[in-house]
């Protein structure tokens, strides 16, 4: 099996003119719990749609478990969107069908246990779920696979406050401990708590990628204060100086 779960060498994406992502280098081991954090407009989610072989970058290159995106890379990726994206006459029973059917790794019986806990009830609709509950139902989706990269986009964007430790706590019970997982948000105080590793975006770039233990030793600051003084207008980052 590859140490090396992710890597990324000068990987680039422009949308036209403009840059998503410039010269990102990049590497994440297995069994780690990275954030990876910016401001919208960072270039997370395009990050991520490359992993999941959604987007094609412009220039550089990315491979996943050593392999270059292809048919396998997909089949180990658990991607959580940052937005539903199935058909509101659904019931998350037969998403889980659809799952299943799809995907090898998916866990039926891990996947009902999960809707216990989060209080979803499988036969009921996606389109008399609230907001919450419809991200639920995604999240048990992508956690109930034994995949080897998750990569979650914003999961706790669209739930309230008191559940996002619960969502957190769901994450962490349910993914494959010889996988890793890649949270993309901007809400850092919430997630630090249970990150491994962070990655800061800003502009395209990684300004900043360490352990979160070596950042709050190196910088005397939690990760979200420091990622607070980076993202202020107007501040750049040299691994330590403003």
């Amino acid at each position: 099996m590859n140490e090396v779960l992710v890597t990324c060498a000068a990987l680039s994406k422009r949308y036209g003119s403009k840059p998503a992502l410039s010269g990102v280098n990049l590497q994440l081991g297995r069994g780690r719990i990275v954030g990876l954090l910016g401001p919208n407009g960072s270039g997370k989610t395009t990050l991520i749609k490359i992993l999941c072989g959604l987007l094609q970058p412009t220039g550089g290159s990315v491979a996943i478990d050593g392999q270059p995106i292809c048919p396998y890379t997909k089949s180990i990726v658990s991607y959580l969107p940052d937005r539903m994206y199935f058909a509101d006459w659904m019931t998350a029973a037969d998403l889980f069908d659809l799952f299943a059917d799809f995907y090898a790794d998916f866990d039926r019986n891990k996947a009902q246990a999960m809707c216990v806990s989060l209080g979803v009830t499988p036969g009921d609709r996606i389109k008399t779920m609230s907001k919450g509950t419809k991200e639920k139902v995604q999240l048990v989706l992508v956690m109930a696979r034994k995949a080897q990269l998750y990569l979650l986009d914003e999961p706790i964007a669209g739930v309230d406050p008191a559940a996002r430790d619960f969502i957190l706590g769901t994450i962490l019970t349910n993914y494959n401990e010889n996988g890793t997982v890649m949270i993309s948000t901007h809400l850092i105080s919430d997630i630090e708590k249970v990150l491994d590793e962070a990655i800061f975006l800003k502009d395209g770039q990684v300004v900043l990628h360490d352990t979160v233990d070596e950042i709050r030793e190196r910088e005397g600051k939690s990760v979200d204060a420091l990622f607070r003084e980076i993202f202020r207008a107007g501040n750049y980052y040299d691994g330590g100086v403003f």
